[in-house]
């Protein structure tokens, strides 16, 4: 039987986390790509991997390198190369540098992994997700972002610790762009069935909402140079396992809308089920008027941003 195969664009913090949770999980091998001035460091971080492999008795095979045919047969490809925040930026501030590379690493992918399962990472991921998506012409099922995901587990942490309770408990959903015109959805979130309503106040529900649309900007403040990772990478590992293991979850991703929700011919975070087919189809929920209009003002936002790329 074919070995299972992930490969990480970018050997920065969220590549190697990955690569250390793919190990653990003895999930897939695992090919690390970063650019050849580069790659050293990184052949150092999956070296260092493998000693610890006698210790959790996992064997799988992990990789450094800047060629990108290493990555030929990659059941999935993660994106995450780009230029990471800093304090007083925001994500659209990197636009123009990381679409640059984006532009080269499509090139690479379609060539060198045209079947693969893409996740892209790289910031801002809404824009970043369109211009691969252009310019690989793959499929919408085939490319997602990392957005609604990561910003669903924050805003469900969030509630865990305003409420004292459970985060196995917290059920909730954040849509839109990964940014400040994100929209976490207050009034489908539970613990355990138990709407979140009937357990915190408005005021309560206000400060969550807030710090979970500021939650990556705190963390950079708080780096000094550079954004999450940890986070970011068990984000990313929800989505793995789900198209490998046809799990059919539920995941806030950004995809390509054909005219859900209203958008049509870009990407937002929206709930997707995510299987063997890749992106398999867009949920779609009857929105209140309120939370409509909160939707129309992260797509204006999105589309704003993807209209800078000039694709």
């Amino acid at each position: 039987m074919q070995r299972r195969k992930i490969a990480i664009i970018g050997g920065g913090q969220i590549g190697s986390i990955l690569t250390l949770m793919a190990t653990q999980k003895e999930l897939a091998d695992v090919v690390l790509v970063d650019l050849p001035d580069q790659v050293n460091p990184v052949k150092g971080k999956t070296l260092d991997i493998d000693h610890l492999r006698p210790h959790i008795g996992v064997d799988i095979n992990l990789s450094a390198t800047s060629d990108y045919q290493n990555i030929t047969g990659a059941d999935v490809v993660i994106v995450t190369a780009g230029i990471p925040r800093k304090p007083n930026m925001s994500r659209e501030d990197l636009l123009d540098i990381n679409l640059e590379i984006i532009k080269e690493v499509a090139k690479k992918i379609k060539q060198h992994s045209p079947d693969a399962f893409i996740i892209i990472a790289t910031n801002p991921v809404d824009t970043m997700s369109y211009a691969f998506q252009r310019l690989s012409g793959f499929p919408r099922n085939q490319v997602v972002g990392l957005s609604g995901a990561l910003d669903t587990g924050r805003f469900q942490y969030f509630i865990a610790e305003e409420t004292g309770l459970s985060v196995k408990d917290v059920s909730c959903m954040v849509m839109g762009g990964h940014g400040p015109t994100m929209m976490p959805l207050i009034r489908t979130a539970s613990i355990a069935g138990i709407p979140i309503t009937n357990l915190l106040s408005p005021q309560q529900l206000a400060n969550i909402v807030k710090r979970t649309k500021e939650a990556g900007t705190e963390i950079v403040n708080l780096l000094g140079n550079g954004s999450a990772f940890f986070s970011s990478a068990a984000s990313i590992m929800e989505m793995i396992e789900a198209y490998l293991g046809d799990k059919k979850r539920v995941i806030s991703s950004s995809a390509l809308c054909r005219g859900e929700y209203g958008v049509d011919g870009y990407y937002l975070g929206v709930p997707c089920v995510i299987g063997a087919d890749g992106m398999e189809r867009v949920i779609e929920v009857e929105l209140t008027e309120d939370e409509k209009m909160a939707l129309n003002t992260t797509a204006e936002a999105v589309s704003a941003s993807i209209s800078q790329t000039g694709l």
